[in-house]
């Protein structure tokens, strides 16, 4: 059941991140990785790791979005 939250916690954070890579929208970018870090959280709690693994992948992705674009752009 945990593993069930956190994908849905991921798949809203990755759904969020979509939008925040048109340039001076990633600035969502700092509200979206901590709702992806949260569901690794969750996922962590769980028996399987894809879970896990997969919010920690998308947080991986918006936080490499924000260092390219300077944490603003």
């Amino acid at each position: 059941m945990l593993s069930l939250i956190s994908v849905l916690i991921g798949a809203v954070a990755l759904l969020l991140a979509i939008p925040a890579f048109i340039p001076f929208l990633g600035w969502a970018n700092w509200l979206i990785v901590p709702i992806a870090l949260f569901g690794a959280l969750i996922g962590q709690f769980s028996y399987g790791k894809g879970a896990r693994n997969f919010c920690l992948i998308v947080a991986c992705i918006c936080m490499a979005r924000l260092w390219l674009g300077g944490g603003l752009l």
